[in-house]
């Protein structure tokens, strides 16, 4: 499995600025390429309009996931998006593939 994490790098904002604890936490994560996202223009190629969207994609690139995978914002633990991840990853299916995302939106509406 392959894991990336993209924080939205706008281009008003200083460089660095994404360079917060957050990004500290997921640099932290064996294995996970941590990278900015300018203008959020991977996010948009993507289809991700929240932050915390999460997506699973499996070995064909086809999406098997697309949710959140906290209760609430600011949550850590348990929930229903995460044991969906983890049932795909053990093949099995999971009663449904997706869930609500808690974040704030990435783009202004147009």
């Amino acid at each position: 499995m392959e894991t990336t994490v993209l924080f939205y790098a706008p281009s008003t904002m200083p460089r660095g600025w994404t360079k917060t604890d957050l990004w500290d936490s997921a640099v932290a994560i064996p294995g996970v390429r941590v990278l900015d996202d300018a203008e959020g223009s991977t996010a948009r190629r993507f289809g991700v309009h929240t932050s915390g969207q999460t997506l699973l994609y499996d070995a064909s690139r086809h999406l098997v996931f697309n949710g959140g995978i906290t209760a609430f914002r600011g949550h850590s633990g348990d929930n229903d998006g995460r044991d969906e991840i983890v049932a795909l990853l053990r093949g099995e299916t999971p009663p449904r593939r997706g869930t609500p995302v808690f974040g704030c939106a990435l783009f202004e509406e147009q």
